[in-house]
C-alpha cells in the first residue's frame, strides 16, 4: 500500500483529486483502506477502479476481462470459472465503464500529435434493429482516438466522433482521411474552427485553420466488390495532402486511403462478437456493444503491442532480442511503458476539479505558494 499514489474520492474535500501532499495516510492494512486527513473520510484501495466491490480474486477478475476481451464467448467463461453469468456481464460492464475513464484521461488529454486521422463507421447488427459504430485512428502511431455509437448514421454521429478527436490534440495541422460521406466534410468544418484574436470587443470569429486537410477515398462498388476508387483533395492542395501522407504513413508513393483504420475494424471484429458479419451473437444492448468497444479499444492502446510499431535495438544487441515491441499508447508519447489488465483495471483517475466557493483553508494556501 503506497498512499502516496492515492488521493480522496470526497467529492466536498478540498483534497479532493489532489495526490502526494501527505494528507493520505493507511487506515486499515487487513481491509486495504485508506484515510484522508483533510476530511477524516476513509475509502477502500479499489475505490474508482473496475475491482471495487468485485467479491473475487483480482487475479481471477483479470483474467477473466482478457479473455472478454479477446472475444471469448461468456458462456465458455462461465463454464471454465464456475461463475454466475450475471456476474461475468457485471464484471464486462465494469471493464468497459473504467477503460472509458482511462482512454478520456490519458489519450483525451490532448497530448497525442495527431498528423493524419483515418475514420471510418461499422454496421452492427443488434436485436430489433441496427446500430452504428464510428471510430477514428491516428495513423503515425496506430492510437486508438476513440469511438461512437449511434442508431443513425448522420451528422450527429459524425461530430460527436470528432469532437472526441479534437480533445486527443491539436487539430491546426491535421489530414482527415475519411470514405464518401459528406457529413465529415460539414462536421470537421465546423469542429475544428479556432478563434481567431481580432483585439475587438466581444466574441471572436471563428474560422478553420490553413492547416487543416480533408482527404476522401470513395469506393465504387459493383455486385458487393470493390471495383474502382476514386481519391479527391476537399481542402487543402494535393501537394500539401501528399507531403503529410508521406510523413505520416513513411512511404514516398502513399495514396490518400482509409486502410489503417479499416485494418482496425478487422481487430474490432475478431474481439467483439456483434460486430461479426453473420452472427447469431447479436447485442441485446447498446450499453453492452459500449462496453465491448471500450475494453477492446484501450487494450489495444495500452496492453498490446502492435507489430507496425516495433524498433531495432541496435547492432549489438543479441538477435533473440533485436527489436522492442510498443503499442499505440507508447508511440503516441501518452505511456512510457506497456500496461498489464491488471493494471488498467486498477488504475485511479482523478475527479474532475470542482469550482467551490469561499476562501480556501490555510494548508490549501501553503501548497499554492509553495507551488
Amino acid at each position: 500500500m503506497n498512499p502516496q499514489e492515492q488521493f480522496c474520492h470526497n467529492k466536498e474535500c478540498w483534497a479532493s483529486g489532489r495526490r502526494g501532499e501527505g494528507h493520505i495516510v493507511i487506515h486499515s492494512q487487513r481491509e486495504q483502506r485508506y484515510k484522508c486527513q483533510r476530511c477524516d473520510r476513509t475509502f477502500s484501495a479499489t475505490k474508482g477502479t473496475a475491482l471495487y466491490r468485485a467479491h473475487k480474486p483480482a487475479d481471477e477478475v483479470a483474467q477473466v476481462v482478457t479473455l472478454l476481451a479477446h472475444g471469448c464467448p461468456l458462456q465458455a467463461i462461465v463454464a471454465a470459472f464456475g461463475w454466475d453469468e450475471r456476474t461475468v456481464a457485471r464484471y464486462q460492464a465494469e471493464a468497459g465503464a473504467q477503460c472509458r475513464r482511462v482512454h478520456e484521461h490519458v489519450v483525451q488529454a490532448g497530448r497525442v500529435d495527431l498528423g493524419q486521422v483515418q475514420a471510418d463507421e461499422l454496421r452492427v447488427r443488434v436485436v430489433g434493429g441496427v446500430v452504428w459504430l464510428a471510430t477514428a485512428l491516428a495513423v503515425a502511431s496506430r492510437l486508438w482516438l476513440g469511438g461512437v455509437v449511434s442508431a443513425q448514421r448522420d451528422r450527429q454521429l459524425i461530430r460527436a466522433l470528432l469532437t472526441r478527436v479534437r480533445a486527443c490534440g491539436p487539430t491546426q495541422r491535421v489530414l482527415l482521411c475519411a470514405d464518401g460521406l459528406s457529413s465529415y466534410v460539414s462536421q470537421a468544418r465546423h469542429v475544428f474552427r479556432e478563434a481567431v484574436r481580432t483585439g475587438w470587443p466581444g466574441r471572436p470569429p471563428l474560422a478553420l485553420p490553413h492547416g487543416v486537410l480533408i482527404a476522401q477515398a470513395v469506393k465504387q462498388y459493383a455486385q458487393r466488390r470493390v471495383v474502382g476508387v476514386t481519391r479527391r483533395v476537399v481542402r487543402g492542395t494535393v501537394a500539401a495532402v501528399q507531403a503529410r501522407l508521406t510523413a505520416t504513413q513513411g512511404a514516398a508513393e502513399a495514396v490518400i486511403n482509409t486502410a489503417y483504420v479499416e485494418r482496425l475494424n478487422a481487430t474490432f471484429r475478431a474481439h467483439l462478437a456483434p460486430l461479426v458479419r453473420r452472427t447469431r451473437a447479436a447485442a441485446r444492448q447498446t450499453a453492452t456493444l459500449e462496453a465491448g468497444m471500450w475494453l477492446v479499444g484501450t487494450c489495444y492502446n495500452f496492453c498490446w503491442p502492435h507489430h507496425g510499431l516495433r524498433q531495432r535495438r541496435g547492432a549489438a544487441a543479441p538477435p533473440e532480442s533485436q527489436w522492442v515491441v510498443r503499442t499505440p499508447a507508447q508511440a503516441a508519447g501518452v505511456t512510457d511503458h506497456r500496461w498489464s489488465v491488471h493494471e488498467l483495471l486498477t488504475y485511479q483517475v482523478p475527479p474532475p476539479p470542482v469550482k467551490r466557493r469561499g476562501r480556501r483553508p490555510r494548508w490549501l494556501q501553503e501548497v499554492a505558494r509553495a507551488a
